[in-house]
């Protein structure tokens, strides 16, 4: 009977679904060598996005597995090595915990994944090693060019789960660069605050059921 089902059967088929629907397919294999999700598609790694996602995911999951009863799904990031785009990350932290609500940012120790800046000919990106290792390089040039909340914003989408979509318009905030410069909307579209939601509501059940296996409970 279908009632009869476990939380981890019906939890992995969920994610299985919605993962599926939204194009992520499963994470990329440890031994993946560093994959990079650009701002710009001359930058972007199809596989970066997804990897990111599923590292974050990984990660607070371990986490929660020690205290499952917790209110929230919480993830924590690190801003210390970004100074100077101090408050995009900020700016960029409300505006997604204000459009979902199935999973929030905060600032903390133990994060999940950093922010880091600097020169880079790849502009601004979300990085993983595939080692369950994450975090969003913000480039000086790039931030110059284009608006830099919504740089920022689009690279912590892909911490949510989000996947590039530079054909998109300018309402669209996963078409990153795509639209070009003179675009400043820093908001994710109805679909994508949709698309969030359901990978943290079906996707992290999925994710919590393997660490609390893991840590035997």
């Amino acid at each position: 009977m279908v009632m009869s089902m476990s939380l981890s059967a019906r939890t992995a088929a969920a994610v299985g679904l919605s993962v599926a629907a939204l194009g992520l397919g499963t994470a990329v294999p440890a031994t993946a060598a560093p994959a990079h999700a650009g701002y710009v598609a001359k930058s972007a790694d199809s596989d970066a996005g997804k990897a990111f996602f599923q590292a974050v995911l990984k990660s607070v999951a371990e986490k929660r597995a020690a205290n499952p009863r917790a209110a929230a799904v919480t993830v924590t990031y690190d801003a210390s090595a970004a100074p100077t785009f101090s408050a995009e990350i900020s700016r960029s932290t409300q505006i997604w915990n204000s459009s979902v609500s199935n999973v929030k940012l905060q600032e903390g120790s133990n994060a999940d994944f950093t922010y880091r800046e600097g020169n880079d000919s790849r502009g601004s990106y979300a990085s993983t090693d595939g080692h369950g290792k994450g975090y969003i390089f913000l480039d000086y040039a790039q931030n110059k060019e284009y608006d830099s909340t919504r740089v920022t914003a689009h690279e912590t989408g892909h911490v949510l789960g989000l996947p590039d979509h530079y054909e998109g318009p300018c309402s669209e905030l996963m078409s990153g660069g795509g639209p070009g410069p003179s675009c400043t909307n820093s908001q994710p579209d109805a679909n994508e605050k949709a698309k969030v939601d359901q990978l943290w509501a079906n996707g992290f059940a999925a994710a919590m059921d393997k660490a609390l296996e893991k840590a035997g409970r």
